[in-house]
Parts: C-alpha cells; sequence; structure tokens
C-alpha cells in the first residue's frame, strides 16, 4: 500500500527508499512489500531508485537527517520517497521543505498518526496504512474470550506467521490506505475527532 499510494502519485522518476529499523523483521518485510509494487516500473526504466537506507529505531530525526543527506546527494532532484511508517515521513516531510519541496515529492507513511493525518489534510504526505483500532480490538476481543473458554479460536481467514522460531496461528485483517480523498474515515471512525485534526 505504501509504494502504491506514492506509485499512484508518481509513476516515473527518481525513488528514494527509507526503510525502518534494520534490526525489525516488520521493516524487511514491509521492503519486500513495496518492491513488489515497484520492481516493474523499475524494471521497465520509469523508475530509478536512487538511494535507499534504513533508519535505526524508526527515528524521525535520523530520517530527517538522512534525507536531507539525499537531497544533497541528488541535487534535490528526488520525485517520490517510500517511507516504512508515519514517524519517518514526518522527519522527510521536514527535510523536504526546509528546500521548500513539501508537497511535490509523494511520502508514504503507516499508522495514521494525528501529525501524519494533518499532514494528508495539508497535502505533505501522500498516503498513510490506516488499521483501524476497532477492528483489531474487536477480533482480539473474540480470540480470548474463545481461550477463556478453552475452546479453539474460530480463525475467519487462518495463516501462520513466524514468532521467533514457532510458527503460530494469525488472523490477518485488511488495513486501509488512508489519503487526503478519504481521511473523513478516521473521524466517521472514532479515531480522531475533528477538533483534533483542526488543531495545531
Amino acid at each position: 500500500m505504501q509504494a502504491q499510494g506514492v506509485f499512484n502519485a508518481q509513476p516515473k522518476g527518481n525513488y528514494f527508499m527509507l526503510g525502518g529499523a534494520p534490526t525489525d523483521n516488520n521493516a524487511k518485510m514491509l521492503r519486500e512489500g513495496q518492491m513488489k509494487i515497484l520492481k516493474p516500473a523499475i524494471d521497465h526504466g520509469d523508475i530509478k531508485v536512487v538511494g535507499q537506507q534504513w533508519v535505526p529505531e524508526w527515528s524521525a530525526a535520523t530520517a530527517l537527517r538522512i534525507t536531507e543527506d539525499a537531497l544533497t546527494a541528488n541535487n534535490n532532484k528526488i520525485d517520490a520517497i517510500v517511507t516504512s511508517n508515519d514517524g519517518t515521513a514526518g522527519g522527510t516531510i521536514q527535510a523536504l521543505a526546509a528546500q521548500h519541496l513539501a508537497g511535490k515529492v509523494p511520502i508514504s507513511g503507516q499508522d495514521a498518526d494525528l501529525a501524519a493525518v494533518k499532514s494528508l489534510v495539508n497535502g505533505t504526505q501522500t498516503m498513510a496504512v490506516y488499521k483501524p483500532l476497532k477492528l483489531i480490538a474487536g477480533e482480539v476481543a473474540k480470540l480470548a474470550v474463545d481461550m477463556a473458554k478453552g475452546q479453539q479460536p474460530a480463525y475467519k481467514m487462518p495463516n501462520t506467521a513466524t514468532a521467533g522460531m514457532k510458527q503460530v496461528n494469525t488472523v490477518l485483517l485488511q488495513p486501509m490506505l488512508l489519503t487526503k480523498s478519504n481521511v473523513d474515515t478516521v473521524i466517521k471512525n472514532g479515531f480522531y475527532t475533528q477538533a483534533q485534526l483542526a488543531g495545531n
């Protein structure tokens, strides 16, 4: 979704890939998913990856510094940046703003942090992966009740995932690609209020 959101906004040009913490397996899985979307355009020559870097501890301050360095190295000729969460996106946006490029270079994110949703509204962030908490909490509650009753949980979409060295049953839920056009979803879902989005 992160790659798709950026690709929808900028299907050609120089891309910079800003991954999460190199010690976090989630960051690596996100990169694999991003590349599934971008690889055909890279192979076709429509997209050129001009740099890629991991961000230790998902640090916004480090993302800011990395983006500053990337912009300098590429003479500001970066057309899109795929970032793996909203915190790193925030640091990236700061670096772009200093070069008067915020809102001109598509940026991805994840988590629908309040600052990121405000960035969606003002156009400096292109998309965020939104995971509705009510849906997650509802599914967790059902699983917990089954387990408390000593019953095998009824997995709607049974999958397995690796947790350490063990395969565990996993319920995978469908997140949402959040953009400026559907950002009101977070208000309808009670994730944020209109006042929160309007606040400075």
